[in-house]
């Protein structure tokens, strides 16, 4: 059997369940077929869209086109352990381990950090991304249980109206900049804008610790701005860092924002010694 293949099935027969149509047409065992579906890599396109199904017993009917998608190295990893921060009801806040996706693919999500809620929450919720986070990078990321909420919060990140302090560790000593710094540099033709609010020079291994702000959300926007003015963030094999054998020394630290649901004002810290506090 080949490690990686798609599978495409129209559904001739109405009133069968998933899990036979697939056990019809690929060679997996139903046991295999009912993992890969745990972990996110089978869809059922109807008339009202394409959607992740996960339930072996859910009846298609004809017309109705399911997909597998089939990474055999996908299916064999292991999710990490996400440290849960706070529980909100309507939302929690976690710590992301470095290596963790914010999210899934086509391929599975049961690597992904809104996954991981689903299943150690308790009561059991499901869970919507509501920003994201490096694969490579840790610390703090807000999940949603309800779609309205994770509207709101949405609309929150896009207003810019919630607080995000991150701290990373750069090759290099940087001495000289005023406090606070902004570096207003585009990224793909892009406002992007960050602001350093602390230095913390290392001599002894040549790094600094930064502590920053962000006022736009692009990719990999803290790497790629600390990189162009000639200090990659330690384990950066993206952005020139020679250090490499170490993990992304980039952390989200500190959300602050008023809470959708409660209106109340609410902080959360990764750990004190890394978050200054305003």
């Amino acid at each position: 059997m080949q490690s990686k293949f798609e599978k495409h099935i129209s559904v001739v027969e109405s009133q069968q369940s998933v899990l036979e149509c697939l056990h019809e047409n690929v060679e997996l065992s139903k046991q295999k077929i009912k993992q890969v579906m745990q972990n996110g890599a089978v869809w059922l396109e109807t008339e009202h869209g394409i959607t992740r199904i996960r339930r072996a017993k859910k009846t298609v009917h004809q017309g109705e086109v399911v997909h597998l998608y089939y990474n055999l190295e996908i299916q064999d990893k292991k999710p990490q352990i996400a440290e849960l921060i706070a529980d909100e009801g309507d939302y929690s806040i976690w710590n992301k381990p470095s290596g963790m996706y914010s999210q899934g693919s086509k391929w599975g999500d049961h690597c992904s950090i809104y996954r991981w809620a689903e299943q150690h929450l308790k009561p059991e919720r499901p869970a919507f991304i509501v920003h994201r986070l490096d694969r490579a990078a840790h610390g703090l990321m807000i999940l949603a249980h309800k779609k309205s909420v994770a509207t709101q919060f949405s609309n929150l990140f896009a207003k810019n109206k919630i607080y995000k302090q991150y701290s990373a560790v750069v090759e290099g000593q940087m001495l000289g900049y005023p406090l606070p710094f902004e570096i207003n540099n585009k990224l793909d033709d892009k406002v992007a804008i960050s602001e350093i609010i602390s230095l913390t020079l290392d001599e002894a291994s040549n790094t600094t610790k930064v502590g920053l702000v962000i006022k736009t959300g692009r990719k990999h926007q803290i790497r790629q701005h600390l990189a162009s003015m000639g200090f990659p963030i330690v384990g950066d094999r993206l952005y020139g860092a020679k250090n490499i054998e170490s993990d992304l020394q980039l952390a989200s630290v500190c959300l602050k924002f008023i809470c959708p649901v409660t209106a109340q004002q609410k902080e959360y810290y990764l750990n004190d010694n890394e978050t200054l506090r305003f």
